[in-house]
């Protein structure tokens, strides 16, 4: 009986979870694992990394198994934008504060698609803006200004 590839994304995103895998458990042996009541710096990166080894078994298994389609065109426009959005949101987080960071990650990230609607935009970066005050700032107590030291702070 000879193995053949039904589901080439399940096979792909199998390959890249378990490579994901490998390298947060290469990167978590140098540190002490601690236990669960009281977790070392290692603890963390060592159980993501078996997670992420357990989801891209089951995704690689799949693919043998279930039929699908096939690994289509890679987006790099949109790949680019959301890695510029990403960068924005590390260069504007000091300087302008963690509003104007969310406000512009999340437009330049929605501009990425071909759906992209400045309304459903606004929208969202105001949700997302306070719901990441609410996390960060008030729920987790981080010291994020709102607004940096554009804007006085």
């Amino acid at each position: 009986m000879r193995l053949s590839i039904r589901h080439p994304k399940d096979f792909w995103s199998g390959l890249i979870f378990l490579a994901l895998a490998i390298g947060f458990g290469w990167m978590a042996q140098g540190y002490s694992m601690g236990r669960a009541i009281k977790m070392g710096p290692g603890y963390f990166p060592t159980v993501l990394a078996g997670i992420l080894a357990l989801i891209g078994l089951i995704t690689l298994v799949r693919s043998f198994v279930l039929e699908g389609e096939g690994v289509g065109q890679w987006a790099w426009r949109g790949g680019a934008v959301v890695l510029a959005a990403m960068l924005l949101f590390g260069l504007l987080l000091r300087g302008g504060g963690l509003v104007v960071a969310v406000l512009v990650v999340v437009f330049v990230g929605a501009a990425a698609s071909v759906k992209f609607r400045v309304p459903v935009a606004a929208a969202a970066a105001v949700v997302m803006a306070a719901f990441c005050f609410a996390v960060f700032v008030w729920g987790l107590g981080l010291p994020i200004p709102l607004f940096g030291r554009w804007f006085g702070n």
